[in-house]
This record gives C-alpha cells, sequence and structure tokens, in this order.
C-alpha cells in the first residue's frame, strides 16, 4: 500500500523577484566564479567541467566503433586502440559518470531541496572542485606525454610492467578520490544538519536520499581505490612485489582491491540515477510517489550490499567454489531493492495522468533500457552462464545498458528536468523530444548487437576479430553514429536556450519539492526566509498545478 504523503507548504518573508546568483552584482568577474563558495556556481562549475569531459570520452567511443567497423586496421594501430578504449574507460568512469550527478546536480539541488542555504562546508566543497580539475588536467597530461593502454581497470601485471604514463593516470584516479570523498562527507554533514525545520527523515525528497546513500559508499569505500593505486605506483617504481608472483605477490590481489572499491562505485554511478527518476516520475504522472519508505530504504540497502559483491567480477580468476556461490547468490540478493525501486514506479504510473515531456521520456527510456541492464547482470550473476559470457561482448553491453543506459540516461532526465530552475531558461520541448528518440534508437542500435556478439564468443576488449562478426560490428557502428547525433542535438537545445531571456515560471513541471518553491534561477541565499516544512511531498491530491505547468 502506498504511503501516504502531502505536499510541501513553504513560508517565506517575501515573493517578489531578486537577484539570481547568476546576475548579482556582488558576485561579477570570473574570479569570483573561481573563488566561489555558492553551491550553485560550483554546481554550474562542476556541469560544464563533466560535459567535456562526456564530449572527449564519446569521441573516444566514437573513434573506437569506426575502428571496429572492419577487422584489421582501418585508421588506428593495435597499440592506439588500446589507448583509445582505456582512455575511453577511465574518462567516461572518473572524470564523467561519477561525478556527473552528485557532483553537479547534486550540489546545485541538494540545499534548495532540504531549504538550505548552502552545503554544510562551503569551502570544502570548493576544495573538492578544484582537487577534480588537478586530477583530470593530470589524466589529461597522461594523454599527452605518452598515453595508457591498459585499460580503465589498470589490471596487474600488465599495468606494472607496460610502458606510457600509467603512473601519472594511476596518480590522477588517486587525486580525483579526494574530491569524491570531500564531496560525500559534505552532503552527508548538509542531509544531517541543515534540513528545514518540520522536515524529518521520512519528509526528504527521494533524490537526497538516493545521493546520501551515494555519499556513504563515496567516503567508505573511495579510500580503498586511493590505496591500490598507491601500491599501484609503488610496484611500478621500486618492485616490492605486492602484485609480481616471481617475487611473493599476487597479481589476483589487485583485482580484490579495485572491485571491492569499483562494484561499489557502480552504484556511485547508478544510485543518483534511481533518485532522478524517483523525482521525475511522480511530476509528470501527477501521483504520489508509491512506496516512498521502500523506495528511500532501498537506496540504503543497494549502498550496504554493493560492498560484498565484488567477487562476482572474478568468476573466472581462481576463487574457491564455496566464495564464487556466495557472491553469486549476493548478486541475486542486490537486485532485490532496485526492483522494489522499479515495480513502485511501474505502480506510480499505473492509471496516472503522464504528462510525455522531455524528462518523463527520459525516464521512461531509463526503466527499459535500466531493465535490460539489470536483467543481464542476473544473467552473469549465474555462474555457469557467466564462464561462458566472462570477457565478451555480452558484458560490455551489459555494462552499458547499467552505466549509459542507467546513469546517462538519468543524467539526461535530471538536466532536463532542472534546467529551467538552474538557468531559468526553458528549452524547446519538440527538439528534446526528437532528440531522446535518437538518443533511445541509436543506444538500442549500438549495444542490443553486441549481446548477440557476446553470446557467440566475440571477445571483449579485442582490437580485430573473425569475419563472421563483421555485419554486428557495422550496425553497432551505424548505432553509435544516431546515438551521437541524439546527444549533439539535445547538447544544441539547451545551449541555445541559454541564449534567450528568463522565461522559466518558478515552476514549470508542477513538483511539489521545494526547489520549486523559489524563484528561476534561485536568489544568491536560494530562499527569503526559512522554508518551514508542514507536510511531506510528492502528494498530488491536495496540490493544486500551477497554469503555466506543462
Amino acid at each position: 500500500m502506498a504511503d501516504v504523503i502531502a505536499s510541501p507548504a513553504v513560508h517565506t518573508a517575501d515573493h517578489g523577484h531578486h537577484p539570481d546568483y547568476l546576475e548579482d552584482p556582488a558576485f561579477k568577474g570570473i574570479w569570483s566564479w573561481m573563488t566561489t563558495i555558492d553551491h550553485k556556481r560550483l554546481g554550474v562549475m562542476y556541469l560544464w567541467a563533466v560535459l567535456l569531459a562526456f564530449f572527449v570520452g564519446g569521441l573516444f567511443a566514437l573513434l573506437i566503433r569506426l575502428e571496429l567497423m572492419h577487422p584489421g586496421e582501418d585508421f588506428m594501430t593495435a597499440e592506439q586502440y588500446n589507448q583509445a578504449f582505456t582512455l575511453h574507460g577511465a574518462i567516461m568512469v572518473f572524470l564523467f559518470i561519477i561525478p556527473s550527478i552528485p557532483a553537479a546536480l547534486g550540489n546545485f539541488m541538494l540545499p534548495l531541496m532540504l531549504g538550505a542555504k548552502d552545503v554544510a562546508f562551503p569551502r570544502l566543497n570548493l576544495a573538492s572542485f578544484w582537487i577534480y580539475i588537478c586530477g583530470a588536467v593530470m589524466a589529461v597530461t597522461s594523454i599527452l606525454v605518452g598515453g595508457v593502454d591498459t585499460g580503465w581497470t589498470f589490471y596487474t601485471p600488465y599495468s606494472t610492467t607496460t610502458g606510457g604514463a600509467v603512473t601519472m593516470m594511476t596518480m590522477s584516479v588517486f587525486v580525483l578520490g579526494f574530491s569524491s570523498i570531500f564531496t560525500g562527507i559534505n552532503f552527508i554533514a548538509t542531509v544531517h544538519k541543515l534540513r528545514a525545520p518540520g522536515m524529518g527523515w521520512f519528509q526528504l525528497p527521494l533524490f537526497v536520499w538516493g545521493i546520501y546513500a551515494t555519499a556513504i559508499i563515496q567516503v567508505l569505500a573511495t579510500p580503498v581505490l586511493g590505496i591500490t593505486m598507491v601500491l599501484l605506483i609503488m610496484e611500478r617504481a621500486f618492485n616490492i612485489g605486492i602484485f609480481d608472483a616471481q617475487i611473493g605477490g599476487d597479481p589476483v590481489l589487485f583485482q580484490h582491491f579495485f572491485w571491492f572499491y569499483s562494484h561499489p562505485a557502480v552504484y556511485i554511478m547508478i544510485l543518483p540515477g534511481m533518485a532522478i527518476i524517483s523525482e521525475v516520475i511522480p511530476t509528470f504522472s501527477r501521483r504520489t510517489i508509491f512506496g516512498y519508505r521502500l523506495i528511500a530504504l532501498s537506496s540504503v540497502a543497494i549502498a550496504l550490499i554493493g560492498f560484498i559483491v565484488w567477487g562476482h567480477h572474478m568468476f573466472t580468476s581462481g576463487e574457491s567454489a564455496l566464495a564464487a556461490g556466495i557472491f553469486s547468490f549476493l548478486t541475486f540478493l542486490v537486485a532485490i531493492p532496485s526492483g522494489i525501486k522499479v515495480f513502485n514506479w511501474l505502480a506510480t504510473m499505473y492509471k496516472s495522468s503522464i504528462s510525455l515531456a522531455t524528462p518523463m521520456l527520459y525516464a521512461l527510456s531509463f526503466l527499459m533500457l535500466f531493465g535490460i541492464g539489470g536483467l543481464t547482470g542476473i544473467f552473469l550473476g549465474a555462474l555457469s552462464v557467466d564462464i561462458h559470457l566472462h570477457d565478451t561482448y555480452f558484458v560490455v553491453a551489459h555494462f552499458h545498458y547499467v552505466m549509459m543506459g542507467g546513469t546517462v540516461i538519468a543524467f539526461l532526465a535530471g538536466l532536463h528536468y532542472w534546467w529551467p530552475k538552474m538557468f531559468g531558461r526553458m528549452y524547446n520541448e519538440t527538439v528534446g523530444r526528437i532528440a531522446c528518440g535518437l538518443v533511445f534508437v541509436g543506444f538500442n542500435m549500438t549495444f542490443l548487437t553486441q549481446f548477440f556478439m557476446g553470446s557467440q564468443g566475440m571477445p571483449r576488449r579485442y582490437y580485430t576479430y573473425l569475419d563472421q562478426f563483421q555485419p554486428l560490428h557495422a550496425f553497432s557502428t551505424y548505432g553509435s553514429w544516431v546515438l551521437g547525433a541524439g546527444l549533439m542535438i539535445a547538447a544544441v537545445n539547451l545551449m541555445s536556450a541559454l541564449r534567450g531571456p528568463k522565461n522559466a515560471p518558478e515552476n514549470p513541471w508542477g513538483g511539489t519539492t521545494l526547489e520549486w518553491q523559489t524563484q528561476s534561477p534561485p536568489i544568491t541565499h536560494n530562499f527569503i526566509g526559512q522554508p518551514a516544512i508542514e507536510h511531506n511531498p510528492y502528494d498530488y491530491r491536495n496540490f493544486k498545478i500551477p497554469t503555466d505547468a506543462v
């Protein structure tokens, strides 16, 4: 039975127009942006940074797919191909997907949704951003001074013996980890200490629950990655024998360290995306979210269970049958809280009045694409199936259906959902819908094909392949062009909106959470006066939809 929750009431001293964070005369000039401690400006700067990383990583992806159009060499050598797919993976994971929602959209929206004026530690927030920039510069430098061909996982023993700028790249990952940890600490403190009066734990917006669970993972798991990168650097520099079997080390130990972080990191990527979907679906369904408490608590359950499933990446590495069986069971277990979310979203939409605006179209795309990604994860969690599919294109397709079909599509949903609030400008809805359609079609053309290749034995990461796979590879490449066109149209549509007047109303979608109760864009200190919460969010039974809402 759905939880009974009601809409928020906000009391402020004044509802007139005040200078927003973009036009405030006290904060003009480049230096004011570089030294700002305003969470909104930092969120915007993170947004431009991660979008640039997305562009660069996507460019490498298109080059990889173009090279794989035919077997053998088209325009890349084998070494250049290895560097391209390594940089695609490293940039997409560490510079885009992990920080995209928490650092960009989370930084902007979390204090607004809590009724706070800023995050708990504004200067730490600024430090987090510049640490991210330093790590990104180091990653780009590694590309320029020698390249990296290890894959984004940096598996030993190859990563300890190969040439190139592996040390610089792994050091950049180490530095980026500090940004992630500081952001997580800041968000946890903000949620605990800066909620508006009357906002208890079960009055929190579901986006806040998702960001909170993500922050727990960031704080607890990221240090493990940092230590692993330092050990890898020491192994390369001093050959101390941690991972080298010839002098008593164990290369599989690196995999244990790496995946103990990187599987929780999957949920750093996907939990914020799920949180966005929990905001978009009730807004555009005009219905109280079904099972609020179960959705909220399932975020925490995913965060906790995610720490104990890393071994399913290593079924073929020689672990014991008992350990493999336990990790297989835990892999099935972690799917349960994800399933709870999906079924509650579907129940929310059942017999509701759905508005097919651009954010909702991306949310519906998420449900279909993430559903495929989650289901194929269950297949890979089965020991007998994984032995056949391990390190094939089936895994590539599964990973992209979860990461891009899940996180990136949800990021696009959230970006379109909050764009009017962030910048005060409405984009072209028709163009937004067309772009979403192209992204959905292009994505499935690109990656659904790869499930068939993987099930037929096509190994991943390979530079060349048997002639029998060429038609499927070609079709996948054609799909990447459609996907790229859709993303480019979406980007042009959003950027074009910035050139227009500030025409967004305070609440263009008819949302019920606190960020829609301030002007668009928000004023420098978010609210005039202190918002006070009298009810919980998401109740459309007692909420009057604004006349200018879509």
